[in-house]
């Protein structure tokens, strides 16, 4: 893996990492998380309406993404509705580097070496450890369940789009259409919160669509970087997202304890290396 695939995952995951904080603020977060997907929607009509189609046999994986997303928003709000964000958060994100490795293996013929392994349970220990006091305090049965099926469905669309990106001869058409799927989440969530919607303060409206554009920008570092690494490698380096999203909880909202969140940083800094240095 070199070092500008490695740069483009880690801007990635910097870049998720922010909108994240951008919804761990909303005073709702579901109606957030549906704005959130609005922000794909606008830019993905654009690009859809200008770029070719993408490869025909990679648009039922657009399709399968598409329902699989939809299953990880339904997830992650209904996490947050029942546990706290810093606890949720690692749970459902620790689970997917080795669990994308995992699937990999099996369906798409991606064998890992030992150190890349090693390098994706270092990272894993490392989420574990930004937020280990709010792990420490318990968390419920019925938040556990449902950050577990977050980090699934994570897990399930990373290997989803890994395969379609490849098939779709055109990165760039193959992320407007998974954009543009979004409109489904969106339109669910809007039906859902159409009572409360008209009350929204303008401010609302463009922090949760800007949160969109920040997260599809994310996406899309990724899925140009599934044409060039193993799967479970850039599952691995994009979640340092949480060391990320830790830091500029310490540092932007006076959250936590710096010197366990630098060592969950050198932890994850340590895990990047041996996955970068053995594919």
């Amino acid at each position: 893996m070199t070092g500008f695939v490695v740069s483009i995952i880690l801007a990635a995951a910097l870049l998720h990492a922010v909108w994240n904080a951008i919804v761990k603020t909303a005073a709702d977060r579901t109606t957030t998380l549906g704005l959130v997907a609005l922000g794909h929607v606008i830019p993905g009509v654009v690009m859809v309406a200008v770029l070719p189609l993408p490869e025909p046999e990679s648009l039922i994986y657009v399709a399968l993404s598409t329902v699989v997303h939809f299953g990880y928003f339904y997830m992650l709000g209904q996490a947050y509705k029942h546990g706290d964000l810093s606890v949720v958060y690692p749970i459902a994100r620790g689970i997917v580097p080795a669990l994308v490795a995992l699937w990999a293996m099996i369906f798409a013929g991606e064998f890992l070496p030992l150190q890349a392994w090693i390098g994706i349970a270092v990272i894993a220990c490392g989420i574990q450890l930004s937020s280990w006091t709010a792990l420490r305090s318990g968390v419920g049965r019925t938040a556990l369940g449902y950050a577990l099926g977050t980090g699934f469905c994570i897990s399930l669309y990373s290997l989803v789009d890994g395969l379609g990106v490849r098939l779709s001869g055109n990165t760039l058409s193959y992320w407007a259409w998974g954009a543009f799927g979004h409109l489904f989440i969106a339109g669910f969530i809007g039906w859902r919160k159409a009572p409360s919607l008209a009350k929204l303060p303008l401010r609302t409206w463009i922090i949760g669509i800007t949160g969109g554009f920040v997260s599809m920008t994310a996406y899309g570092l990724v899925l140009f970087a599934k044409n060039f690494a193993p799967l479970g490698a850039v599952s691995a380096l994009r979640e340092t997202s949480v060391i990320f999203a830790a830091l500029i909880g310490f540092v932007l909202l006076k959250e936590g304890n710096w010197l366990r969140r630098l060592g969950a940083a050198v932890l994850m800094a340590f895990g990047v290396g041996l996955i970068g240095l053995s594919v």
